[in-house]
C-alpha cells in the first residue's frame, strides 16, 4: 500500500491588501513564492510565479492539504493563477480554522509553535512583502520554508498527542485537545 501523501503548504505574497484595495481581492496580492513539503518524497519544493502551475499540480496530487489559513487566504491567491475552486477541489485540513472552531477564536501559528514546540517564527509576512520588493527571493524561500516546517511540526505533534499548547493574551500557556 503507498503512503498518504500529506502536503504542507504556505505561500507569500507581493503585494498587501492595502496595494490591492482590500482583502476581498486577495486573488490580485500575486504570489511571490509557495513551498510545499510531501510526506511521500520527504522534500520540500519551492515554486516561483512562472512555476505556480507545477505548484497547483503537486496539491491536486496530494491525499490531503495541511496548512494554516490556507482556505482563507493561500488558496485564494493561489485562484489568481487557475480557474479550479481549491477548497472544494482539495481534500484540506486547515489549522488556524480547525483551532478556530475548537476554541472560539482565533491564534497565530507563532504562539502555537512558541508554546508547543519552543520555536518562532523568522520574520513576518509583511518582510517577506519587502523583501520581494528588493528582490530578495532566497529570503522569501527560507523563511517560506520555515512556516512549512513549523506547520508540519505543529501538525504532527497535535496528530500524535492529541493536544497543542499556545499561550494566550496573558502569556500564560494554555492547553487544547485537537483531533487530527
Amino acid at each position: 500500500m503507498t503512503a498518504k501523501n500529506i502536503v504542507y503548504f504556505d505561500l507569500e505574497t507581493q503585494r498587501t491588501a492595502n496595494d490591492v484595495g482590500g482583502w476581498d481581492r486577495k486573488r490580485d496580492m500575486g504570489m511571490s513564492v509557495g513551498v510545499t513539503y510531501s510526506t511521500r518524497t520527504g522534500e520540500y519544493s519551492i515554486y516561483s510565479e512562472k512555476t505556480v502551475d507545477g505548484l497547483v499540480d503537486q496539491l491536486r496530487r496530494a491525499d490531503l492539504v495541511v496548512g494554516f489559513n490556507i482556505l482563507h487566504f493561500d488558496y485564494e491567491v493561489l485562484m489568481g493563477y487557475t480557474v479550479l475552486d481549491l477548497p472544494s477541489q482539495l481534500a484540506t485540513l486547515d489549522l488556524m480554522l480547525d483551532i478556530e472552531k475548537g476554541l472560539g477564536h482565533r491564534l497565530k501559528l507563532e504562539s502555537i509553535a512558541q508554546a508547543t514546540l519552543g520555536v518562532g517564527k523568522t520574520a513576518e509576512g509583511l518582510d517577506a512583502i519587502k523583501w520581494w520588493r528588493q528582490g530578495r527571493l532566497l529570503e522569501i524561500a527560507e523563511y517560506c520554508c520555515f512556516d512549512v516546517k513549523v506547520t508540519k511540526l505543529v501538525h504532527e505533534h497535535g496528530r500524535d498527542n492529541g493536544e497543542l499548547f499556545y499561550n494566550d493574551r496573558f502569556s500564560n500557556k494554555q492547553k487544547m485537545t485537537v483531533n487530527w
